[in-house]
């Protein structure tokens, strides 16, 4: 059996949030089946789901209890650690912040680009942003990084 290589991604807070939105609109749901999808491949060991100290403090700040004890148990159970440089990825995050971007996403970027790690997200200002800002890495919604990945 040949051994396939973990690849690592990140999942934007609001990505991992996606499942606890209201389901009503078609969306929303397509975007919650493929954060589901993207889980079931970070457990199956197909990905590993990079953390950074912002998804820390992010979700410490959300006020339902049983989402954060819900988002906090998934990245306890599956985050792994990359070596980046500190200071390298703050300098990234100033000079992102200092073209627009806000400070929290600015911080996941910055993290995602020094790790060279795609980055997922649900906010589509944000997605675009990374693009016409050209960042380091691939940005994209989850419907679109399952349909990229082949995931079914």
């Amino acid at each position: 059996m040949i051994e396939q290589k973990q690849r690592l991604i990140y999942l934007d807070v609001c990505v991992l949030c996606r499942p606890f939105d209201n389901q009503q609109y078609l969306r929303i749901r397509m975007e919650t089946e493929s954060v589901n999808l993207i889980l079931a491949n970070i457990k199956k060991g197909k990905y590993k789901l990079l953390v950074s100290p912002v998804h820390v403090k992010e979700i410490k700040e959300i006020p339902d209890i049983y989402e954060r004890i819900q988002l906090k148990t998934i990245l306890d159970r599956f985050r792994v650690h990359t070596a980046v440089n500190i200071s390298k990825t703050r300098e990234r995050a100033e000079e992102l912040v200092s073209i627009g971007f806000g400070v929290a996403d600015a911080a996941h970027i910055a993290f995602a680009e020094k790790s060279g790690t795609p980055f997922i997200s649900c906010d589509d200002r944000l997605i675009k942003k990374c693009l016409n800002y050209k960042v380091k890495i691939w940005c994209g919604n989850p419907v679109i990084f399952c349909e990229k990945e082949g995931l079914r």
